[in-house]
């Protein structure tokens, strides 16, 4: 086979991904140097096609990133006015007070947002400073140097046929070389688990843990729409089945933003996230607040959970992890999107002084050092035990031992309870089909709820169909001969889009099909897999959903 040729281009500090990472990044690299060359590459078809967050934001990063983003037209307009936390019985809730609460937990001072459609807005911010901004350009491969450093990426493949020949529309795509390669791919990004594995990142933290969150946003009756409103719930349906929560979010022209979250770690193969999303919304509390609206839009992603004991290492040779590829989410606040600012600034300052000093392709080891003592240090050391607590103790003890570590961290900066560990990994957490009771979901009614694919058709997705499913089997028959006996085949049910389906016809042995031209590229797979038997890897440039205002 022909070695393929590519044009090259240089940079001073390529970025994959126009997350709020990946941007911040970009935007503090040019405010420090405007001659730098910067280039951001992006997967979705525009910035923010990819991009699903609750999202109740802290300005926080914003705030020391661009600190007049006010007056600069942000998309950041319907500050938090009532936070409420529920804890649902099947027919009844309990109201939890807001007083016994740590501090960090208070909503006071933040924004419900799009944070798509802020990424849209600091996409902008870089382009006038002069970020080149490559959309529609997914990232498939590293490249490496002489010395084994990162540097730099391939980009914008396209055409590649279903057998993986080249087709007569075949683009062979470019290299985009960099002095730094900075990965801000969100969550298990297929090039960061690379980069985790290749350097051994991952060698000194606990395992990482995830959740699945899904999400719908409904235009609702104006008399129930509260403008500002946050509320929180956990206990029912889920019970002792699975960790995980809801959000309802008011946000401005009488919208409200529906998610849910399920934490991947559960060990009842029949359980089915999405389908408790479902039922989720036939509670009393949430229906009598949708009914009479309509769903517009649905989205779903895999949300990282481990803390900051998971976080691996994050600079190599060559680059720098930021963000969510690095697992920077505050799982008690349900926030990530400001550490993810914190950070891309860090790693761009972080950069720019290698750069000055005549450095390249060599560790950012300012970054680290300001990861692992600065704010996101700070805002992540004091959480780390409410999701092991959880996962091993359940929701009360999380709440009240939780809350006890929180409350003496917030007013110390000392856990009492040191720093527990997470266990298995999501995967090995799944146990067999025979231990666990099937679950019984009722039927989605049109209405309030709806079957998998009629939502997937609500994220505007698509995929070229003659390209190779970019969801790779390590051993095709795993899904037939072992997932299916031993767990039922779980990926029937915890796909978030109906991508996986077992076939079974008369006179034939079972089949496993792969719709990838669903997916929503939230990785559950690549996490939950009971036999670690699925990679989730980049589909060509601009496929995936198209997300509106997520």
């Amino acid at each position: 086979m022909t070695e393929i040729e590519r044009e090259s281009m240089e940079y001073d500090v390529v970025i994959v991904g126009a997350g709020p990472a990946g941007l911040s990044a970009a935007i503090r690299l040019k405010q420090l140097d405007a001659d730098l060359e910067v280039v951001v590459l992006e997967k979705g078809s525009e910035v923010g096609a990819h991009i699903l967050s609750g999202a109740v934001l802290d300005p926080a990063g914003l705030n020391a990133l661009i600190p007049d983003w006010k007056e600069k037209g942000a998309p950041i307009t319907v500050p938090v006015k009532e936070d409420n936390f529920y804890v649902l019985g099947e027919a009844g809730k309990i109201r939890v007070p807001n007083t016994p609460m740590p501090p960090l937990m208070n909503n006071h001072g933040n924004y419900i947002v799009s944070m798509g459609n802020v990424c849209r807005w600091m996409a902008e911010q870089a382009e006038e400073l002069g970020v080149e901004i490559f959309p529609g350009m997914a990232c498939s491969e590293l490249i490496y140097g002489d010395n084994g450093e990162v540097k730099g990426v391939i980009a914008g493949e396209f055409g590649i046929e279903a057998d993986g020949s080249h087709g007569a529309n075949y683009e062979p795509g470019m290299e985009l070389h960099g002095k730094y390669v900075f990965l801000s791919e969100g969550v298990r990004g297929s090039l960061s688990k690379q980069v985790i594995s290749k350097y051994d990142l991952a060698k000194d933290s606990d395992v990482q843990k995830y959740g699945v969150g899904m999400k719908e946003i409904w235009e609702i009756d104006p008399a129930k729409h509260k403008e500002g409103t946050v509320t929180h719930t956990m206990g029912w349906p889920l019970g002792s089945n699975a960790g995980g929560g809801s959000f309802i979010y008011h946000l401005d022209n009488n919208q409200v933003y529906v998610g849910f979250v399920v934490h991947l770690n559960y060990k009842n193969p029949h359980m089915f996230p999405y389908m408790e999303f479902q039922r989720f919304k036939h509670h009393p509390m949430i229906a009598e607040l949708l009914e009479g609206g309509k769903r517009i839009a649905y989205g779903a992603r895999a949300i990282t959970e481990g803390g900051w004991q998971s976080m691996p290492k994050t600079c190599f040779p060559g680059g720098a992890l930021l963000g969510c590829s690095a697992g920077m989410v505050n799982v008690p606040r349900i926030k990530g999107n400001h550490n993810a600012m914190i950070s891309g600034k860090a790693a761009a300052e972080a950069a720019y002084d290698a750069i000055k000093a005549g450095r390249s392709g060599d560790e950012l080891t300012a970054y680290e050092t300001d990861v692992k003592t600065g704010p996101i240090a700070t805002d992540l050391k004091r959480v780390r035990n409410v999701k092991p607590l959880w996962s091993k103790f359940g929701l009360t003890a999380s709440l009240m031992l939780g809350g006890f570590d929180m409350w003496v961290a917030n007013l110390t900066g000392w856990n009492p309870l040191g720093t527990l560990k997470h266990g298995k990994n999501d995967a090995q957490a799944t146990e067999e089909a025979s231990k666990h009771k099937v679950i019984d979901y009722p039927k989605p009614d049109g209405k309030l709820s709806f079957d998998r694919l009629t939502n997937v058709s609500f994220s505007m997705t698509n995929h070229e169909e003659s390209q190779p499913a970019h969801l790779r089997l390590t051993d095709e028959n795993v899904p037939v001969n072992v997932n299916l006996p031993k767990f039922d085949e779980p990926a029937q049910r915890y796909c978030p889009a109906g991508v996986y389906e077992v076939v079974h016809e008369e006179g034939s042995d079972p089949r496993f099909i792969i719709n990838f031209q669903n997916c929503v590229h939230c990785k559950t797979c690549d996490i939950k897999d009971p036999s670690e038997n699925i990679t989730w890897t980049t589909p060509q440039g601009g496929d995936g959903p198209n997300y509106p205002n997520m």
